[in-house]
């Protein structure tokens, strides 16, 4: 089987493709609040599994990393508006004290499938 990376860099590739399962680097988005970085990263994700040929109706699982869970239903108020109904992935929510930047309040990291 083939490999595809996608936005590849000299660290990482955005996602990577393998039989017809599609691996999204942890998403990152700047923003004053949980909200604004969790649509900033929702549309990123639209837009790499749209290059990898699929779409969020595809989704097997799900990571949120979110720096302080008092921000988790407003997280959580923006995702249920993005998700496909009834197409929702398996998905794990934790806190982390730190992500790769300070500015960032949230990191979501997605698999899905190929059609």
């Amino acid at each position: 089987m083939s490999i595809k990376r996608i936005q590849t860099g000299p660290r990482m590739s955005q996602a990577v493709v393998h039989n017809k399962t599609v691996y999204l680097a942890g998403q990152v988005a700047a923003g004053a609040t949980v909200a604004i970085q969790t649509r900033e990263i929702l549309a990123a994700i639209d837009a790499l599994l749209k290059e990898a040929d699929t779409d969020k109706s595809r989704l097997l699982t799900t990571t949120i990393w979110l720096t302080d869970m008092a921000t988790f239903a407003e997280m959580n108020g923006v995702w249920q508006s993005w998700v496909a109904p009834g197409e929702t992935p398996a998905r794990a929510t934790v806190q982390s004290a730190h992500l790769a930047s300070a500015e960032f309040k949230i990191e979501i990291a997605v698999i899905a499938a190929q059609p």
